[in-house]
């Protein structure tokens, strides 16, 4: 263990004890097991990795399973169960699958696994629209696949960073209460949101939802090459910023994410810790139902909500300068990133607007926004009601935690709400695809698009620009595809979140940090005190 220690956070005069999971069991009897305390704004929703795309449903699957590749901080892509790929024509690629690999319940690994677990995202409601493009997955032998696409398609080894392949023995049959164990059932009880069998470094050997997570290293791991030490990991989720700082100070916790922009100058300076940041590419918005209210059919009025909307004062005020303010969905570096988009506040103009689409004396609203999933989330959203009251529009702002925000969102229960989004294929038409598209239930296009705006010409578009392999004309296309957006006021952009973790100086995790903030816990290498 890296603390030996349970301390007492005190924060605000209120006594703070974290849960005792800290304390891990010493299996050799050496003194020598170690185990890394995380403590994340939130923890999984679920133990099924198809049932939600999130960064917490992410990082769990990178600690129990693993992709065919994944990316390195390079954004390169680097073999895992895949051990090689070639392209056979314009709409097959061949995958080279590694062998000798067990999933934890004992099940060996092989094609068919790989074939079931694509299916299953085909079914799945928030992965079916990435990997739509995908006709089918031909077993060729045991250790061979082709991933057969509709059309020429550019981004096939971007998917291939979220097939974490599930172990197909495991998760097929039914119940002892004759349920089907391959179901996904979203914000419900499954046999897959119980239980798991990877192939990752981890086991999880308890989850009390909300409280913690636990886990333990896989003595059967493929991966022997991997530097990572630590036995034991052991997740608590921590919603209050400050407490969550407290814990690291204190050593309840050796390492935590996100640190809050208003604690990273005290984080710094604090002694045996340390911190690392990182500019960000998770866009942060709201978005305007225009199923719900008639008023924001009308682009005018969608365009006087994002001129009322000062982005540069959140960034500097709220987020303490760690945000890059928004005026589109791609950021720098991505290849649909529009340099001639920028940022419109203009208080007069947003009022002029308003007259003009006859909504001088404004209207009433309901807004929902999480409050403990991205930074300052709820205070943002308060800054925005504020704004949009010199509009004459009355906000009736509720915000939630995590867990209980995201089936509110699903409903469309308010006529305004917050999502924050990172590309999952690490390109901008992932973006359209989640958040502009016009929303279809059958193929999951615009599964996220909580303002229900709708753009067939826009969506064409991206979807031509998806059969383009010729990255310079793929980039024009984007980039006119972020120009009509904006141009049509389809959402209110606010920032790219910025990320910042903090550990332990005995942790080492640069290496294993990236721009998709996901950690590589699994190699992660703990100095032993």
């Amino acid at each position: 263990m890296i603390h030996k220690k349970t301390l007492l956070a005190t924060l605000v005069g209120a006594s703070l004890c974290l849960p005792m999971a800290a304390a891990a069991k010493d299996v050799t009897g050496d003194g020598k097991d170690l185990t890394l305390r995380v403590a994340y704004d939130a923890d999984p929703v679920s133990l099924d990795i198809q049932e939600q795309l999130s960064g917490g449903i992410l990082q769990l699957s990178h600690l129990t399973f693993d992709p065919l590749v994944r990316w390195n901080q390079d954004l390169q892509f680097e073999p895992r169960l895949a051990t090689g790929w070639k392209q056979l024509d314009d709409t097959t690629l061949q995958m080279n699958l590694r062998k000798g690999v067990k999933f934890h319940s004992g099940n060996p690994f092989t094609a068919k696994d790989v074939a079931w677990t694509v299916e299953r995202l085909k079914r799945s409601a928030d992965f079916k629209a990435i990997f739509e493009p995908v006709e089918s997955v031909e077993v060729v032998d045991d250790y061979t696949i082709n991933l057969n696409t509709k059309k020429p398609y550019p981004l096939l080894l971007n998917l291939a960073t979220y097939i974490f392949p599930m172990d197909s023995e495991f998760y097929s049959g039914k119940t002892e209460n004759g349920k089907d164990k391959s179901a996904i059932v979203k914000n419900g009880n499954s046999f897959a949101s119980r239980n798991v069998s990877g192939t990752g470094p981890y086991t999880v050997t308890q989850r009390q939802q909300g409280v913690k997570v636990e886990f333990e290293r896989f003595e059967g791991y493929w991966d022997k090459q991997s530097p990572g030490n630590a036995d034991h990991i052991v997740l608590t989720p921590i919603s209050e910023n400050a407490t969550r700082v407290a814990a690291l100070l204190s050593g309840d916790v050796d390492f935590i994410s996100p640190v809050p922009p208003n604690d990273l100058e005290r984080v710094r300076a604090a002694e045996g810790v340390k911190l690392v940041t990182m500019s960000g590419t998770r866009i942060i918005m709201l978005q305007m139902n225009q199923e719900r209210v008639e008023a924001f059919k009308d682009p005018k009025v969608r365009k006087a909500f994002v001129y009322a909307v000062n982005q540069q004062a959140i960034a500097e005020r709220l987020m303490k300068g760690f945000a890059t303010p928004a005026a589109q969905l791609s950021p720098k570096g991505y290849v649909g990133y529009n340099p001639d988009l920028e940022p419109r506040y203009d208080l007069e103009k947003a009022k002029q607007l308003m007259k003009e689409a006859g909504y001088e004396d404004g209207f009433s609203i309901t807004m929902m926004a999480p409050n403990n999933r991205y930074v300052n989330d709820a205070q943002i959203a308060q800054a925005v009601a504020a704004m949009l009251a010199r509009i004459n529009v009355t906000v009736d702002l509720k915000t939630l935690p995590k867990a209980q925000y995201w089936s509110e969102f699903d409903a469309r229960a308010a006529d305004m709400m917050m999502i924050g989004w990172q590309s999952d294929t690490q390109d901008s038409a992932n973006f359209f695809e989640y958040l502009t598209f016009c929303p279809d239930a059958d193929t999951g296009a615009g599964q996220y698009n909580a303002g229900m705006y709708c753009n067939p010409e826009v969506d064409q578009l991206v979807r031509d620009a998806n059969l383009e392999t010729d990255r310079a004309k793929r980039a024009e296309m984007l980039q006119a595809a972020e120009k009509a957006i904006y141009d049509d006021a389809a959402f209110i952009p606010l920032h790219w979140q910025d990320l910042a973790w903090a550990a332990d100086t005995n942790v080492q995790i640069e290496p294993v940090l990236n721009v998709m903030n996901f950690p590589y816990l699994g190699d992660v290498v703990i100095k032993p005190e």
